[in-house]
């Protein structure tokens, strides 16, 4: 798994709560070898291979196999073929069989599950591997010694369309002409689909590619191209999106209406007409207002016929260099005969502000990208999607979610936007949107006033199985007091909690609207409720305000928790390190706008971050506020703030009846405490900086407690090679229960190698160490804190014998880490410095381009490099910049990512017996279903085609361009703080 695990969620009955959470990974499994069969053998294999270079000569790879059995039935196979050269390596990494490599011979027996093939059955199966040289496909296989047929590696079909164009409009009734290109590199098109959704429209068999959609309504639509090749290979084109409008008159159709302009550069926006004109139509386009620096470029009119209407025209805008430092803006009407005008909004990015340096001319351009509605990274309320494309399954199981984590980067985007252009408003934007969609309001924690601090939940164990759930609750587990929450009420006289909710369902996908009403979008919804085993294709979706409309009988809630009687309930879980990453971003903006002498303009937005640092503290408490070192159900509890840890834990989460007269709320923290998650920088930030101080009359002191905790907890944790371990946890098993005695203890949690999840292991993925660095980065560039610089140097020397950059200006980085051993001994309290960790090691498994990666990679060692004057790492944070500019395409930056982990989309999903449900659509949740059966909906995306030709052996592994937000905004802005950072 390479990208971002999933957060923890809470579920809850009455005033109860409890959480776990996992992610998804492909992983093998193993089982003894069967016996040979006693069957007449004949057998048909299929081979496909998705490989990649990773530098000149050599690369990876992963091999999707099919067998079908042509001949008697067998209830078990041994499957071997030979490479064809010494340097196709089996890494080891495979599914579907147990793989083993012995010289060029691979050798892959059944699992438990499909050794028995029927005659005309198939089974699939994989693997991933390394090659050096070259990679071709095996050319004999043999099933229990008897030689097959049906080799070969039929690669998918390449297809784009050419028309329409992103964003395009037509008037209803309207004809849309699609065309697409389509091509086979090692056969021939047998035909293309064109779909609008799920629906096809028509096909064509014969270049040129194309379809006449007539009679078109008016509505949005999303067209995409299937091709087809002879050898039953598909692919499915980017979706293209366009928007049919009632004929209401012409009109002039302009995208963006907001952009960027670099002082002595240009940035531009379309123009085309709605409808045919009758006669030639010129449309001019002038400043009407503002900077009088930002001009049209000439020619400043374009000319639209009768023929070339529909045909987007461009205008460039420049901005002349001044002599001022501030960035102004012009708005710029555009406009016709016959036509109403339309005015865009031009910013201008000042060179004395970093305008003219080529990094943050980049971001500009990446900027207007994200904001381009062509693109589709926002949705029609302004909401970030986590991803342009909608098949994504990873953490959110569903690309048009979102999460505070992409909130989050929305305020990064802005704040930088701000810092280039002295533009403040669309950070101030950005929180307001933030907090009309992912903060809940009080409607949607109705009952918060009944909370009793002194109570503030009721325990549930959480288990390892997924099969112990649904989880009984136990009164009769001693819970500790909450020390915050009369705090805060008296700093902000309300009961009400000021942090995000983790996930959005923003188009309402799945149907549950908020409160059960079915429609009203975003919706709060969350996955994860089972235990460190839940992957993401083992989760069942369910509302966060659960009032038993949709489910079985008690709603979701019976799925997990175990009770006598259930009540309609609503409950929210916060991911601190995405609201901690807000409080970080405030910061930023603080400091650049009171750079411009423009602090009063965000001051407002400055304070609420400052608030919801204060209650970000929830974070740093046990689930039930037991104190430190608990290792039993019955451990002390804490009466006070000793059941503190100080660092950013999983997730805090709070709940309560919508009844009003039912009377109760709950609140809880999180026992795990994961390397990945701190933020010492927004902890210096909360106690140091005067505008983010809290109210409270103890958030800052906290803040301050936190800082050094969680520095010490990076230096514990810090392996021999440089690289940061897992973490600590406080609830070993998620139930309290004593944890292996030689398990070292820091303040009196136990070392945990892969805290919170393990399916993949929670510390696997190389972007938590560029992402949790880069905190200690900005605090050791602002401030030189010695501790942070200590970490650093060791961390970055690690990072940069791992990376490389190649001649071509490609680049290598690590992805996933291996890790052995534990720190030498327990945190030292007394003198406050943590052991030496010889034995604590970490290996680089394989290696990535992932460009999110890359980008906060590149932040870390900028900050480093501009602080410790380290070459090195300022040239590396270049090169990884330069390189990720090289995948630049029409939506922003992306390269293929292959989804191996994919064939787990059927993979069962466990339900107690006997327990039946229906999701808002009507699919059926009981005992039989899967992650797919329930989320019957994608099998209209786009991209299933792809991903069930995949799962039915037909296909190869699918292969994907993501745009992810969060990864787009991370370039973005390492892009402009790299010119910042050196001009």
């Amino acid at each position: 798994m390479k990208y971002r695990p999933p957060l923890f969620l809470s579920r809850v009955t009455r005033r109860l709560a409890v959480a776990t959470t996992l992610v998804l990974v492909a992983g093998a499994t193993t089982a003894v070898a069967a016996s040979p069969a006693q069957a007449a053998v004949s057998c048909d294999v299929t081979y496909a291979a998705n490989q990649w270079t990773s530098s000149p000569g050599q690369g990876g790879f992963t091999a999707n196999i099919t067998l079908k059995n042509t001949g008697d039935p067998i209830t078990s196979w041994s499957l071997a073929f030979d490479f064809p050269t010494t340097g196709q390596k089996y890494t080891p990494s495979g599914w579907g069989a147990n793989w083993t490599q012995s010289g060029t011979r691979m050798t892959g027996t059944n699992m438990p599950w499909n050794g028995s093939l029927g005659t005309g059955a198939s089974t699939t199966m994989g693997f991933n591997g390394t090659w050096t040289g070259s990679n071709p496909s095996p050319e004999s296989f043999s099933v229990n010694g008897v030689t097959c047929g049906g080799t070969g590696n039929n690669v998918a079909p390449n297809v784009s369309l050419t028309s329409p164009t992103a964003g395009q409009r037509f008037t209803a009734p309207a004809t849309v002409p699609i065309a697409a290109n389509a091509s086979d590199p090692d056969g021939t098109i047998s035909k293309v689909d064109f779909y609008q959704g799920s629906t096809l429209l028509g096909t064509d068999t014969s270049a040129p590619y194309s379809y006449s959609w007539q009679n078109v309504a008016a509505g949005s639509y999303s067209i995409t191209a299937k091709a087809t090749d002879n050898g039953g290979a598909t692919k499915t084109s980017d979706p293209v999106g366009i928007t049919v409008a009632p004929d209401t008159g012409p009109a002039l159709v302009v995208s963006p209406t907001t952009l960027s302009v670099p002082e002595e550069g240009q940035a531009g926006f379309t123009v085309k007409l709605s409808q045919a004109p009758t006669s030639n139509v010129t449309v001019s386009a002038a400043r009407a207002s503002g900077d009088a620096d930002i001009t049209v470029v000439p020619p400043a009119t374009k000319t639209f016929t009768p023929a070339n209407w529909n045909t987007a025209q461009e205008f460039q805008l420049s901005a002349a260099n001044d002599s001022d430092t501030t960035s102004g803006s012009a708005v710029i009407r555009v406009s016709a005969t016959g036509y109403d005008p339309v005015d865009v909004t031009a910013s201008e990015a000042d060179n004395d502000l970093g305008g003219d340096n080529e990094y943050v001319k980049r971001f500009v351009e990446l900027y207007n990208d994200l904001h381009d509605p062509a693109n589709g990274y926002f949705s029609p309320e302004g909401v970030p999607y986590h991803s342009v494309e909608t098949f994504m399954v990873e953490a959110p199981d569903h690309g048009h979610e979102t999460t505070s984590e992409a909130y989050s980067y929305y305020l990064w985007l802005e704040a930088t936007y701000g810092q280039v252009t002295g533009d403040w408003s669309k950070f101030n934007n950005a929180w307001a949107s933030m907090e009309k969609y992912i903060i809940p309001a009080t409607a949607d924690q109705p009952t918060n006033s009944f909370y009793n601090p002194s109570k503030p939940a009721t325990y549930a164990a959480e288990h390892n199985a997924i099969s112990n759930y649904p989880s009984p609750i136990d009164s009769g587990v001693p819970v500790g007091v909450d020390p915050l929450a009369n705090e805060l009420q008296s700093a902000y006289n309300t009961r009400d909690i000021y942090g995000m909710h983790w996930l959005l369902d923003v188009d309402n996908t799945y149907g549950f609207g908020r409160c059960g009403d079915g429609t009203t979008k975003p919706a709060y919804i969350n996955t994860y409720q089972r235990g460190p085993e839940e992957s993401v294709f083992e989760t069942i979706p369910q509302p966060s305000c659960d009032t038993f409309k949709h489910g079985g009988t008690n709603g979701y809630l019976d799925l997990f928790i175990k009770d006598g009687s259930y009540a309609k309930q609503w409950k929210y879980t916060n991911a601190p390190d995405a609201d901690a990453r807000a409080v970080q971003v405030a910061y930023w903006a603080l400091t650049w706008a009171k750079a411009q002498n423009k602090a009063g303009d965000i001051s407002a937005t400055v304070a609420k971050a400052a608030k919801m640092g204060d209650y970000l503290r929830y974070a740093m408490y046990d689930k039930y506020f037991k104190k430190p070192g608990c290792t039993s159900p019955s451990c002390p509890v804490g009466t006070g703030k000793d059941s503190a840890a100080y660092l950013l834990n999983w997730y805090y989460a709070w709940g309560g009846a919508t009844d009003s007269s039912a009377g109760w709320a709950w609140r809880i923290g999180s026992s795990h405490n994961h390397s990945g998650y701190q933020n010492p920088f927004a902890a210096w930030a909360l106690s140091n900086v005067t505008e983010l101080k809290p109210k409270s009359q103890t958030g800052a002191s906290d803040w301050s407690t936190s800082l050094t905790r969680q520095l010490q907890f990076y230096k514990w944790l810090q392996s021999a090679d440089g690289a940061i371990a897992g973490g600590a946890t406080n609830s070993w098993n998620g139930n309290y229960s004593a944890p292996p005695s030689n398990l070292p203890k820091f303040h009196g949690m136990a070392y945990d190698w892969q805290p919170v999840y393990h399916d993949p292991p929670s510390n696997q993925w190389f972007g938590f160490q560029a992402w949790t660095m880069e905190r200690v980065a900005e605090l050791y560039n602002v401030t030189g804190n010695a501790d942070a610089k200590a970490i650093l140097d060791k961390w970055v020397t690690w990072a940069l014998a791992n990376t490389t950059i190649n001649a071509d200006g490609s680049y290598r980085m690590p992805s996933t880490l291996r890790w052995t051993g534990q720190p030498a001994g327990d945190f030292n309290a007394t003198t406050g410095m943590p052991p030496a960790n010889p034995d604590l090691r970490v290996t680089v498994v394989d290696h990535t381009q992932d460009v999110g990666v890359a980008g906060s990679y590149a932040k870390v060692l900028m900050y480093y490099a501009a602080r410790a004057n380290h070459t090195q790492a300022r040239d590396t944070a270049k090169a990884l910049l330069d390189g990720v500019w090289k995948n630049r395409d029409a939506k922003g930056v992306s390269v293929p990512e292959t989804k191996a982990d994919y064939n787990r989309i059927d993979d069962p999903v466990y339900v107690p017996p006997g327990w039946t449900g229906k999701m808002p659509n009507g699919d059926t949740i009981d005992s039989n279903s899967t992650f797919i059966s329930i989320r019957s909906f994608y099998k209209n995306d786009p991209d299933w085609a792809e991903v069930d030709a995949y799962l039915k052996g037909t296909g190869p592994v699918p292969s994907f361009n993501y745009h992810r937000f969060w990864a787009q905004v991370d370039v973005a802005v390492a892009l402009a703080e790299y010119g910042r950072l050196f001009p």
